[in-house]
């Protein structure tokens, strides 16, 4: 048995908005309030970054079309005493998947904490 850190991505539908600062704002608030009113202040709520194609660099995961934002947040959770690999992303996934119901959710990254 053994610890995970497990990194998950979310993509976050904010409606009625103009601008990407204010998606970003609301999409990591209202998945910070839906993940504490479930009890689940341990996952860490941000936004998420994607590359430039054309030089690499990160950006803010956010675009904005007709005053609707697809906003990619970051979700990252510690999962204790898991089988593996596996078994932590499944824990993780109907962890969270359970808190944010209709929000597509994929893995990223798992990585094994070592005992303290």
């Amino acid at each position: 048995m053994g610890n995970y850190l497990v990194a998950m991505e979310a993509a976050w539908l904010v409606r009625d908005v103009e601008e990407i600062d204010d998606a970003i704002g609301v999409a990591v608030s209202e998945a910070g309030k839906r993940l504490n009113s479930e009890g689940m202040d341990y996952v860490e709520v941000e936004v998420g970054a994607t590359g430039c194609p054309a030089c690499g660099e990160p950006f803010d995961s956010a675009f904005v079309a007709a005053d609707t934002a697809l906003v990619g947040l970051g979700l990252e959770m510690e999962v204790f005493n898991a089988d593996g690999e596996e078994h932590a992303s499944r824990i993780a996934k109907s962890e969270v998947g359970g808190a944010l119901r209709d929000v597509p959710l994929s893995v990223l990254e798992i990585i094994e904490v070592p005992d303290e």
